[in-house]
């Protein structure tokens, strides 16, 4: 009886199939990691010369680089960052009729700090040689200064968290007239306390 010697074929006809539903099925199970970064935006090119800031109204953060922080030439630990943070926008100037004295700051009024919220602020200088998780959580710190008088805020005046404001503000499912009435309360806190953190040369007005 004679052999067969052919050797028998697979069929491979469905090979592109099943390589293309791999191929979905990994892009969609498949998370990226992101990086961690900041939330900054750019300024715009702007020809108009620069606004010229009285000194008491800029508070000076440096980090050299040692990771050694300094807060108006003095040398300060991270975890007291915020508190001093908070002390110099929150400061209020004192009443003498001028139009930057902040009538709802709650600070010493000190002659050494901001007139107000909406003119302070804050620059911050980091050495190149600076590891970036320092200058990371030196930025952190200086963010939930902000946050939290803005928090402040909008319990005193609202009734509501600041954060949850947001968080509501930017949820797809909020309704249109919800979100309208939270716009309009959430503009209402930053322009109390503008977060101004610049990390550009600041002119001096003496």
């Amino acid at each position: 009886m004679a052999r067969n010697n052919e050797i028998p074929e697979v069929n491979a006809g469905s090979m592109a199939d099943i390589a293309f539903l791999l191929l979905i099925f990994f892009l969609v199970t498949t998370t990226i990691q992101t990086d961690v970064g900041l939330d900054r935006k750019l300024p715009p090119k702007d020809s108009t010369p620069p606004i010229r800031v009285k000194e008491r109204n800029i508070f000076r953060v440096s980090l050299n680089k040692n990771n050694e922080l300094f807060v108006e030439n003095e040398t300060l630990a991270l975890e007291d960052l915020k508190s001093a943070t908070i002390a110099f926008l929150d400061n209020g100037g004192i009443p003498s009729g001028d139009s930057s004295f902040c009538d709802y700051c709650q600070g010493d009024r000190s002659t050494n700090a901001s007139d107000s919220p909406v003119v302070a602020i804050v620059s911050l200088n980091s050495d190149r040689e600076a590891a970036y998780g320092v200058y990371i959580l030196v930025q952190n710190e200086l963010t939930a200064a902000y946050n939290e008088l803005r928090s402040r805020e909008a319990k005193r005046l609202f009734n509501l968290n600041y954060a949850e404001m947001e968080e509501a503000y930017f949820n797809p499912e909020t309704a249109a007239e919800v979100k309208s009435e939270l716009k309009v309360k959430i503009n209402q806190i930053r322009t109390m306390y503008p977060m101004q953190l610049s990390e550009a040369e600041t002119n001096i007005n003496l």
